[in-house]
Order: C-alpha cells, then structure tokens, then sequence
C-alpha cells in the first residue's frame, strides 16, 4: 500500500501549538519566545513564528523585557486581556448581580441591581449586562459569551428555562429574546451546577472527577458531577432533590408547582431555622442560628444533630444510587453550619446506608454562582478563540 498524506495536518498541528501556547501563557503568566519553545518543545524558529501569528490576530502582546546574558534583552509576551470578554450573572428572586471577565480571567467591572417589583426579565438582564460591562471598559462587540445562573430548570435541548420555582416571569422564550437583545451568544445554567463549577475549579472538589454539591439554602438543591463533567438528566432535572418525596411530608401536586416541596418542608432554611429555635437558637435566619448552636459549643449539639440527620437524608438518597466519594456542603445553611455540621452529615450518611462519602464545607465561599458563570463563559470563549487561531 502506498503511503496516504493526511489533508490539512500541518495546520492542525499550528492551530494545537497556538492552543498550547496561549494556555501556557494564561497559567504561567508573560514568557519569552525561548521559553515558550522550551515549554512546548518547538524549535526556536517555530516558536518565533508561532507567537507572530498570534500577534498579528492580537491574541498576544509585548509586555516587557527580560534581561539574559549577552546580547539584547528577551522580550515578554502575554494574552492581550483585552481580545475578548465575557459576562457572567447570578440571578436570584431579588437581585441580579453580573460581572464582566477579560480572557484572562481578570473581573473588570461589576453591577449589582434589585429585581423587586420588576415583570421584564429581558430588560433587567440587559441593563446587568451593559453596566458590566460599560464598569468593565469592555464595549458591547467584544462580549463574546453571557453565561446566566438561574434557580430551576434549564431545558438541555433547547437551553431554554423550564422551571423556576420562584422566578415565576422567566419563561420558554427568554433565552431567544435576550439573544436577539444582546447580539450575542446567552446561555442559561442552573445556578448549583455552577456553584459546582466553581468548586471544582477553585474549592474543595478541585482534582475530583465525581462529587456531589448540595446546596442548602432556602430551598435544597443537588448538582452532579461525574468524570469531570455536570450530569443535567434528559430534561435538566437531574439533581432537584427538593422534590424527592419523604415520609410523613405531604406530597403536593399542585401543578403550579409553586408550594415547597417534600425534602425542602423538612431540610429548607425555614425548617432547619424552626428546628433550631426549638432548640433554643435564634437568629434573623436560618444561618444565623446555625452559627448561634456552633457558639454554643456542646449545647447546641443536640440541634446540629437534627439539622444533620435531615440534610443526611438527601444525601443519603443521592450517595446511595451515585456512590460519590465526595459530598461538597454549599449555601447558606452549608456555609454557616461548616465542618461541624458536615462531620455530621457524613457519620449520618455512613450510618443510615452501606455508602461513607467524605462530606465537606464549600471552599468557595464569596459568590460560587458567579464566579462559575465567569468561569463556564471563559471556557467556551477559550475554545472559540484559541481553538482558531490558524486562519
């Protein structure tokens, strides 16, 4: 058989270059032609070329100089912050709050606006938007990707919102609207799934390919992640452990949908604030009083015990079908509650099942639904821009 060349293979070659180039870049910060090549394993007259192509697609800059031995002085290129940005938001039932990233990662500009009393969602999203990034000194062309955290579900098909407890004017629909508004890529995710994002990029699940989030907070919501990747279900509904159904809770079927329902009546913040102040801890919510019994060191065992032996139960439900070795505590409730309340959870856990995953408090603990949002946008603009650097 005679040899066969393959199509177009020395510019897949130059575009996995530029790919590896600019990702050494964005980790190691600004570095010389010479130490690219070095890093890379490309020869010195490659590695030049290299970084003038990516100059002449202002990808990269010159950022200085670095002093060598003899002769001149090696200059130093880094990722032009400024070649693309992205916004992420974080919506809640009265606040939005959006953030405007360059491609480094860099947040340059930050809008935080009340929701209360406002029926359009488009324009509330738009507004966010804009102020980002107008506070960002990014103009609107340059936004390549607007990333949304949404309680709810967000259709895996479509990427539409299907369902969100209490967003009832985000609807089928919006997604197209603040597309055809903002003149370019929106995406919608569940707010947990980004807070797991988040996790696993900068918390307690960093390097874990499978783990769980619960998320405790008003209502009770579960984000999966397996081999590294978030498991939405056929219908974006993997994950919504409010609704699993618990002994002795009424079962609404309301089709509204808009009652709370089992496992949030009996782990929700409002139950898990009850159980507390009837244990004689109160406080303005329910993570305040979760955070009154921890100060009160072995008197307020006795509610942390029944806090725990409710959130157990949906971890136990989850732990037992997807066997995770790790449960990440997130939310208010699994903030406030920290390693005493997750030691907690974790020996119930192991009681109750034939399951022990090792349970832990959230490490990221200043706004996880953003910064996943920033992070999910970035990715997908990474790949865009750097997975075409060869024209």
């Amino acid at each position: 058989m005679g040899s066969t060349r393959l199509p177009g293979t020395p510019r897949l070659l130059r575009a996995l270059n530029d790919r590896a180039a600019l990702e050494l870049l964005l980790s190691r910060g600004p570095l010389t032609r010479a130490q690219l090549g070095e890093l890379t394993g490309l020869s010195k007259v490659t590695a030049s070329q290299l970084v003038e192509r990516l100059e002449e697609r202002g990808l990269v800059t010159r950022v200085g100089e670095q002093a060598g031995g003899r002769g001149p002085n090696a200059q130093l290129y880094a990722v032009r912050p400024g070649s693309a940005f992205v916004v992420g938001v974080d919506i809640t039932a009265d606040r939005v709050v959006a953030a405007c990233a360059d491609i480094t990662g860099q947040v340059t500009g930050r809008v935080e606006m009340s929701t209360k009393d406002n029926d359009d969602p488009v324009g509330v999203v738009h507004e966010a938007v804009v102020q980002a990034a107008s506070n960002g000194h990014a103009p609107l062309d340059s936004v390549r990707r607007v990333v949304l955290g949404t309680p709810g579900l967000v259709d895996p098909g479509s990427g539409d919102i299907t369902f969100a407890f209490n967003l009832p004017r985000w609807h089928r629909g919006l997604l197209a609207a603040l597309r055809e508004d903002l003149h370019t890529p929106v995406v919608f995710e569940n707010d947990v799934n980004l807070a797991a994002c988040a996790e696993a990029e900068y918390g307690a699940a960093a390097g874990v390919d499978d783990f769980v989030l619960v998320w405790a907070d008003i209502g009770v919501g579960l984000a999966i992640v397996l081999g590294g990747r978030l498991h939405h279900g056929s219908s974006g509904a993997a994950g919504e452990i409010g609704y699993l159904p618990m002994p002795g809770v009424p079962v609404n079927r309301d089709q509204s949908r808009r009652s709370q329902p089992p496992f949030g009546q009996l782990a929700g913040a409002a139950a898990l604030r009850t159980v507390a102040r009837e244990h004689g801890f109160r406080g303005g919510s329910a993570a305040d009083a979760i955070r009154a019994a921890i100060a009160a060191g072995t008197e307020g065992g006795a509610a942390l015990d029944e806090i725990a032996r409710r959130l157990a139960l949906g971890v136990a439900s989850t732990c037992v079908v997807l066997d995770p070795p790790l449960v990440v505590l997130a939310g208010e409730v699994g903030q406030a509650g920290g390693s005493a309340l997750a030691e907690r959870v974790q020996h119930e856990v192991a009681a109750i099942t034939l399951v022990s995953p090792k349970v832990v408090v959230t490490q990221v603990e200043e706004e996880p639904v953003l910064r996943g949002a920033l992070l999910v946008a970035l990715d997908a603009v990474r790949d865009e821009i750097f997975g075409s650097t060869v024209g």
